[in-house]
């Protein structure tokens, strides 16, 4: 969200406009139950979440507009999972799980973990066909985010669906760069070998 469109949900939510914090809630609530998840777990992520939102209500005033709308409200988030559930930093292991399907190479992604280098063909085909191939693909693919360990899956949401940087991500995580691209690529590995598995089995 731009800095101006910022401002101006500032305006409509400090007036108590209804439409406003639903849009509000609409546009974020992902990406803070990711920031939530990754600290606490997903038993107490949704309490977290809770947590923070009322802390956000509490101090919309106080909202100066040095950083985006949307980091102000991950790190909100952060706080109230650091400070409500004590826990040791985790650093991802070495011998993190290997992928479900074997190893899929680096080539397939571009340098510094930013983008595919090659898509899945099946992902750009609109027959109806392929539209059902794409419904099996996309379950089989949630099945997979499952499976990642909470930071894999959060940190890979984090930056593939809510389009953080990774520098963002490491500071709301307490994490270093290193582990950050470590996740992510992990992460993307395992979902890449779905995604070639169903192309070549037509199953999960």
């Amino acid at each position: 969200m731009a800095a101006a469109d910022d401002a101006h949900l500032l305006e409509r939510l400090l007036k108590g406009e209804q439409q406003a914090y639903k849009e509000l809630v609409t546009q974020y609530q992902s990406a803070m139950r990711a920031v939530a998840y990754a600290i606490v777990g997903q038993r107490h992520a949704d309490e977290v979440v809770q947590d923070a939102w009322l802390s956000v209500v509490r101090s919309l005033a106080k909202f100066e507009g040095r950083s985006s709308l949307k980091t102000w409200l991950l790190t909100i988030t952060a706080n109230s999972a650091k400070g409500r559930y004590k826990q040791n930093r985790r650093e991802v292991l070495l011998d993190d799980l290997p992928s479900p399907h074997g190893t899929i190479g680096d080539e397939r992604f571009a340098a510094g973990d930013e983008h595919w280098l090659i898509a899945p063909f099946a992902w750009h085909q609109d027959t109806p066909e392929a539209l059902l191939i794409e419904n099996e693909l996309r379950e089989c693919l949630e099945h997979t985010l499952l499976s990642l360990s909470e930071l894999q899956s959060s940190v890979l949401l984090l930056r593939e669906r809510q389009g953080l940087e990774l520098e963002e991500i490491c500071n709301l995580l307490e994490i270093s760069l290193s582990n950050v691209r470590v996740l992510l690529h992990r992460a993307r590995l395992k979902v890449f070998a779905t995604v070639e598995h169903f192309e070549e089995t037509g199953e999960c």
